[in-house]
């Protein structure tokens, strides 16, 4: 046979391969459509979906008689992503005739949303025309921090920030008032005691846990304690309170430092042994005033020593040691001790944030022996110049400064000479 002979059966053949090709092309085609690994949909130019691959179906939970016809692009998306819809997105593909990679949410059938990236071109005829827009949208879920910046209008983000400034603002001055009902409004006036406090505030948007206190006893006697709650907020304001309460109510009855922390664990293992364990550390003492100084006897429950400045400059704790948190265990060991406040001497109690702080760009801990190293630094002027100078220190530490700190200083002011006599030599 020549070349230019032809073979019917051959042709048939052909014929046949090509058609069979031509089907599986276009089968392929609106495969590819439907099972696409994105979304598609066509709507007219008023929004209205006209057409809608299975993929966003299956996205969107619904049918695609639910969808064609009946309902609107926007109609798919979250209260902000209509916003953004009529605002930004709709005026951009007008305009440009497409947008590209824009961030929203569409709802599912479920009430969830959905992030999605959605590129939208508008298709024009012969004449230029808009006929319909063509929208692609892309599975954006893990992209969800992103996308929700770009979701937002800057009209909608400003007023949520104005709104959010505004809820802060609020919730700070509540705290700061609930805050003030845990401590005393002031301090009462002891004869022959000078007393002095301050308590700084890490952040106005926590309630923190320190406390103190000083008040009355009766026949010539004051009680005072400091301390701190583990943890912040409204938990920590709870535990506070009640330990407040407690360490009065404990001290009217029986003011041994001791029997006084002794009740206050007790109250506090019972009152939370059935949930999360809450607990505090704390000093509690008594103050007996007389014509040659100031008896003083405390005890510490896992508290930092208190610390003695004399009136000689001199600086030094006032050890304590073993005592244990209080209501963390249903029996704990507090550690007693006394002194005495010589004319010119002030005790001083404080909470960890002081000496816990990290100021400087090298970030090192505080400490204890800068603190005493501090104390001896200052001259021995009584409660309220060391509380002033506390204060100071505290205010240099800047941002490494990171934990509510309370103070509270006391003391038997220096006595003063009698007018027309003569000091000694």
């Amino acid at each position: 046979m020549g070349p230019t002979d032809q073979d019917p059966g051959r042709e048939q053949d052909v014929d046949a391969t090509d058609v069979a090709f031509t089907a599986l092309l276009e089968d392929s085609a609106e495969e590819l459509y439907e099972q696409a690994p994105c979304g598609y949909m066509s709507t007219l130019m008023d929004g209205t979906i006209a057409k809608i691959n299975t993929t966003l179906l299956e996205w969107l939970g619904l049918s695609r008689r639910q969808v064609v016809g009946r309902i609107r692009f926007s109609d798919l998306l979250t209260v902000g992503g209509k916003l953004y819809h009529e605002t930004h997105f709709a005026p951009l593909l007008q305009m440009n005739g497409e947008a590209s990679g824009i961030a929203l949410d569409i709802k599912t059938a479920d009430g969830q949303r959905m992030p999605v990236l959605v590129t939208s071109k508008v298709k024009t005829s012969d004449n230029g025309e808009p006929m319909l827009v063509r929208t692609t949208l892309f599975d954006a879920r893990d992209r969800r921090a992103y996308e929700t910046e770009l979701l937002r209008g800057r009209q909608v983000a400003e007023e949520a920030r104005l709104q959010a400034e505004a809820d802060r603002r609020r919730l700070q001055e509540a705290l700061a008032v609930l805050q003030q009902s845990l401590l005393p409004a002031e301090l009462p006036t002891v004869p022959g005691l000078e007393a002095s406090s301050y308590y700084h505030i890490a952040s106005p948007d926590l309630l923190g846990g320190d406390f103190y206190d000083l008040f009355p006893l009766g026949a010539d006697r004051w009680a005072f304690f400091l301390g701190d709650v583990c943890g912040k907020g409204p938990q920590a304001a709870a535990v506070t309170s009640l330990t407040r309460y407690t360490l009065r109510a404990a001290a009217l009855h029986d003011p041994d430092p001791v029997t006084v922390l002794t009740t206050l664990n007790t109250v506090l293992h019972e009152r939370y042994a059935s949930g999360e364990a809450r607990y505090c550390t704390a000093v509690f003492g008594v103050l007996s005033p007389g014509s040659d100084g100031v008896s003083v006897h405390l005890a510490s429950g896992g508290h930092p020593s208190a610390l003695i400045q004399r009136a000689d400059g001199s600086a030094h704790d006032l050890p304590t040691p073993g005592g244990m948190l209080i209501g963390a265990l249903p029996q704990a060991q507090f550690t007693p001790a006394r002194t005495q406040l010589l004319p010119g001497d002030t005790l001083l109690l404080y909470t960890d944030g002081l000496t816990e702080a990290r100021p400087g760009a090298d970030r090192e801990l505080y400490g204890d022996d800068a603190l005493r190293a501090f104390i001896a630094a200052q001259p021995p002027a009584g409660p309220q110049a060391l509380v002033t100078a506390l204060t100071g220190l505290l205010t240099s530490f800047g941002d490494g400064l990171d934990d509510d700190t309370a103070l509270l200083a006391l003391g038997m002011p220096t006595r003063l000479p009698t007018p027309g006599s003569e000091e000694p030599t």
